[in-house]
């Protein structure tokens, strides 16, 4: 499938801060070189205890790393949904229906005011309580229903992270590869070191070696020397 990205609205749903680089880094500086717009939905963001030297990463830390990865991939606008500690890392508990609503038809970038052609999202197979909740409720979001009534997106996609193959349950591999340059998969990383609080060194699920192997693996698996892998929901030929 040969996609001209110059053409296409994309809105990519990040449940934190980063997942979007990891999952479509490399789409979002393909996309904005060709001429897409680019929209980024972020959905909560809190303190946070992590694995750095100083132990914990504060919502002003991420929002000003927000800030120059937005600068970087030039994305068109980007909204934070739910932000502070009662929803950081505990969506499960929000119930679906409140997020989807969020997703359809509340936010800035919702889907009904955006009208993106091209939506990016968590695969439901991630271990992360909140990639699952993210995932499940844009799913619902994106319902068959009559067109005429709702908008629905031509292309709809599951990102994947490296991690998320870690759960037991079988997954299939990426049934899209969307091949990348040398420059892209750059871009990607250097986003991923702008997050500075979540970037860590190898072997780590956010290290620069990860992100550069998967980026082997599924180039390798069509043919060419770099990709990302996505999980196709819809497509609308």
């Amino acid at each position: 499938m040969m996609t001209d990205w110059s053409q296409e609205r994309i809105l990519v749903y990040a449940p934190h801060p980063d997942d979007e680089t990891l999952g479509c880094g490399g789409l979002m500086s393909k996309a904005k070189a060709a001429g897409a717009e680019v929209f980024v939905q972020f959905i909560t963001v809190g303190d946070t205890a992590d694995q750095s030297p100083k132990g914990f990463s504060t919502a002003e830390e991420r929002y000003a790393e927000i800030k120059k990865v937005a600068d970087h991939f030039r994305w068109d606008d980007w909204h934070m949904a739910l932000p502070g500690d009662e929803y950081h890392l505990r969506l499960d508990a929000v119930p679906r229906v409140d997020i989807a609503h969020i997703i359809e038809a509340s936010s800035p970038l919702s889907m009904s005011r955006l009208r993106p052609t091209v939506v990016v999202a968590p695969h439901r197979t991630s271990y992360n309580q909140d990639h699952q909740a993210i995932a499940e409720a844009v799913h619902t979001a994106l319902r068959p229903s009559d067109r005429a009534l709702r908008h629905h997106p031509r292309l709809a996609l599951a990102y994947e992270e490296a991690a998320d193959q870690w759960r037991l349950e079988p997954t299939c591999s990426p049934g899209l590869i969307v091949e990348l340059s040398e420059k892209e998969v750059g871009d990607k990383i250097h986003a991923m070191e702008l997050y500075g609080s979540q970037c860590h060194r190898h072997p780590h699920t956010r290290s620069e070696l990860t992100l550069r192997s998967l980026a082997a693996l599924r180039g390798m698996q069509a043919g060419v020397a770099f990709g990302e892998g996505f999980h196709v929901l819809r497509c609308l030929a």
